[in-house]
C-alpha cells in the first residue's frame, strides 16, 4: 500500500516538473561571493511550496545544497567542498562565498509551487583578473644586427589565459621571422587552476632605437587594458664615423688657447685617442679633449685624432692662427708744403684677405688718400682701420698743408642802408695768414679758419674816391691785391643825375603834342597848293574833267591817309 503511494507521488512529480531550457550563465570573480539567481519569478513568491538548490558533480550525479520548505528553516546539506560556503538569499539566489576555479559548472534551482515544478539550471564561470604585469630578465644592452632576448613579460594567477602584446613607442610588434621573435607560454597552478602566461621578445636592435621605449600589455576578458612600465636599453654599435672639433675655429687669434676634441659615434663612444699635432703624436687616455695654450701663427697646420685600437679611423682639420700686422709709412704728423705730392704707403702682413678702411676728420673714404699736388683743403686727420676676422689695427696721419698766402678775391659791395661800403677779402694760405687793410674800418668779421682759406670783411665810409688794399701774410710770404673805391658822396650826386626830372618830362610830351600838330598843318598846306595846280593844268591842256576828278579822289585819300 505504501508502495503504491510513492509510485503514484512519484508519477505526480514527474507530470509537474516543467524544466527551463534556457540555460543563463553567471560571471563571478575569483575569491569573491556569488550570486546564482533561481526563478526569475516564474513562480510567485507566495505560491512557493520548497526551493532546492543542487549542483552537477560530473559523470552525470548532482550534489544537493540545500532545501528551504514554506514556513521552516533552512536546510544545508553539503559536506563537501561547498560546506560553510553557501547560503540563501530572500529572493531564492544561491549565495556562494570565496569562488574558485572548481565552482565553474551547473548549479540548478528547483522550485516547488501548488501547482507546478520548475527546474532553473544556471552555469557559473570564474575570472580571476590579473594584478598586473612587469617586464623581467630585461637584457643589459641591444647590439646593432644582434638577435638579442630584450626581456619576458609575465602575467601571474589569472583565468582566462591573457594575451600579451609587446609595443616599441606605443605601437604593436609583431614577429616577422627577421628581427623580431615572440615566443608565448602557459603553465596552470595544480592547486588554485589559475593560469600564468609568458611572451618572451628576442629583438634585433637598429640605431634608432637608442631612445625607443619598450612595453608590453595585455587585455583581460574582464576590466580596463593593463601595460608594463616602459624600459629602455643601451644601443651598442661600433664607430663608424669620426670628427676633430676645434673650438672657436674662426676666431682663433696668437695667444688663445686651441683645444681639440674628437668625436666618436659609437655607442659606448670610445675614451681614449691619439692626437696628430703637426707630426707629433701625443695619445690621450681616459679623454676625448687635447688642448694647446697661447697659440702663435706657427701653431696654423693640419691636425688630427684616430682611435687607438683603429688607427685607420681618423679625422682631420686644418687650422689657421688668425694674425695681423699693419706699417703705414709716412705715420704721424706729417706738414707738406701747397702744391707737393704725398702717396702713403700702407704694408699688411696678414693670415688672410684683410678689409680697409679710411676716414678724414671721421669722415669715410671712398678710397685711399693719395696726393698728386697737395691743396690746403688736403688738411686734416687720416686714420686707416685694417680687419680680418675678429682682429682689427689701427693707424693714422696728421697732414698739414702750409704755403704762402694768396688772395683769391677783392671785392666791395655798398651796404642795404647805403650808409657805408663794405670790403670782403678772401685768401688761402697755411699757417693762417693775417690780414691788414691800407685804410682804418671797422671790422664786421672773420670766417673760420678751415682747409686754408679765411674771409676777412671791414666796413668803411670813403669821403673821397680812394684805392684800398687788402694784404695777407705768414711765415711763407705775403700776397697784395688793391680795390678802387668811390665815395659816398659822389655815388650820391651820380644817382641823382641818373634819375629824370619831372619838369622835363612835362616839357617833353608838350613837345611831341605841338610837333605833331604842325605836322599836320604842313601835309594840309601842301594838299591845298597840290590841288590848285593840278586845276590850272587841267583848263590849260584841255583834259576831260572826268580825269581831273578821278585825281581829285585820289589825292583826296592820299590826304586823308597822311593826317591820319
Amino acid at each position: 500500500m505504501r508502495l503504491s503511494a510513492r509510485c503514484a507521488c512519484a508519477l505526480l512529480v514527474s507530470a509537474l516538473l516543467h524544466r527551463v531550457s534556457a540555460l543563463e550563465t553567471v560571471v563571478g570573480l575569483y575569491g569573491e561571493t556569488l550570486e546564482i539567481p533561481c526563478n526569475n519569478n516564474a513562480i510567485k513568491a507566495e505560491k512557493i511550496l520548497l526551493t532546492k538548490w543542487k549542483y552537477d558533480r560530473g559523470d552525470g550525479l548532482s550534489g544537493d545544497l540545500l532545501v528551504k520548505k514554506n514556513d521552516q528553516d533552512i536546510t544545508i546539506n553539503p559536506t563537501d567542498e561547498y560546506k560553510g560556503r553557501v547560503s540563501l538569499a530572500s529572493n531564492s539566489s544561491l549565495l556562494l562565498s570565496a569562488a574558485k576555479l572548481t565552482d565553474q559548472r551547473t548549479f540548478t534551482c528547483m522550485v516547488v509551487g501548488s501547482e507546478d515544478i520548475i527546474e532553473y539550471p544556471v552555469n557559473v564561470v570564474i575570472y580571476k583578473l590579473p594584478a598586473g604585469l612587469e617586464i623581467s630578465d630585461k637584457a643589459e644592452e641591444l647590439e646593432i644586427g644582434k638577435f638579442t632576448k630584450l626581456g619576458t613579460c609575465v602575467v601571474e594567477n589569472a583565468s582566462p589565459a591573457v594575451n600579451i602584446t609587446w609595443l616599441k613607442n606605443n605601437k604593436p610588434l609583431a614577429a616577422d621571422g627577421k628581427g623580431i621573435s615572440i615566443q608565448a607560454s602557459v603553465m596552470v597552478d595544480p592547486v588554485t587552476g589559475l593560469l600564468t602566461t609568458s611572451s618572451t621578445l628576442e629583438y634585433s636592435a637598429k640605431k634608432e632605437d637608442s631612445d625607443a621605449q619598450f612595453t608590453c600589455s595585455t587585455q583581460p576578458s574582464m576590466g580596463k587594458e593593463l601595460v608594463s612600465s616602459p624600459v629602455t636599453f643601451t644601443i651598442t654599435y661600433s664607430t663608424e664615423n669620426i670628427i676633430l672639433q676645434v673650438t672657436a675655429l674662426d676666431s682663433l687669434v696668437e695667444g688663445d688657447n686651441l683645444t681639440l676634441t674628437c668625436v666618436a659615434d659609437g655607442s659606448p663612444p670610445p675614451t681614449s685617442f691619439n692626437f696628430h699635432l703637426k707630426g707629433e703624436l701625443v695619445r690621450v687616455e681616459n679623454s676625448d679633449t687635447y688642448t694647446i695654450t697661447n697659440v702663435s701663427r706657427d701653431t696654423s697646420g693640419e691636425y688630427k685624432c684616430s682611435l687607438i685600437d683603429d688607427p685607420s679611423m681618423e679625422a682631420s682639420e686644418n687650422i689657421t692662427v688668425n694674425y695681423l700686422d699693419i706699417n703705414l709709412s709716412p705715420f704721424g704728423n706729417i706738414i707738406k708744403r701747397v702744391g707737393e705730392a704725398l702717396v702713403p704707403a700702407l704694408k699688411i702682413d696678414s693670415s688672410g684677405e684683410a678689409k680697409v678702411f679710411w676716414t678724414k676728420n671721421n669722415a669715410k673714404l671712398d678710397k685711399e688718400p693719395k696726393f698728386s699736388k697737395l691743396a690746403y683743403s688736403d688738411s686734416g686727420s687720416y686714420e686707416c682701420e685694417v680687419t680680418i676676422g675678429v682682429i682689427s689695427r689701427k693707424t693714422f696721419f696728421e697732414l698739414t698743408v702750409e704755403g704762402a698766402p694768396v688772395i683769391r678775391h677783392l671785392s666791395k659791395q655798398r651796404s642795404e642802408d647805403g650808409q657805408h661800403k663794405v670790403l670782403i677779402c678772401e685768401a688761402e694760405g697755411s699757417p693762417k695768414p693775417a690780414v691788414s687793410w691800407s685804410i682804418n674800418g671797422t671790422l664786421l668779421g672773420e670766417s673760420p679758419f678751415v682747409n686754408g682759406k679765411i674771409t676777412h670783411k671791414i666796413k668803411v665810409v670813403p669821403s673821397a674816391n680812394l684805392t684800398v688794399s687788402c694784404t695777407v701774410s705768414n711765415e711763407f710770404g705775403i700776397d697784395t691785391q688793391a680795390i678802387n673805391v668811390s665815395s659816398l658822396i659822389e655815388e650820391v650826386r651820380m644817382d641823382k643825375q641818373d634819375q629824370p626830372d619831372e619838369s622835363d618830362q612835362t616839357k617833353l610830351v608838350v613837345g611831341v603834342v605841338v610837333g605833331l600838330l604842325i605836322a599836320t598843318l604842313v601835309i594840309g598846306l601842301a594838299y591845298w597848293v597840290y590841288m590848285k595846280k593840278s586845276k590850272q593844268g587841267s583848263w590849260k591842256t584841255g583834259e576831260k574833267e572826268n580825269g581831273s576828278s578821278e585825281e581829285e579822289k585820289k589825292l583826296e585819300e592820299n590826304s586823308q591817309k597822311a593826317e591820319v
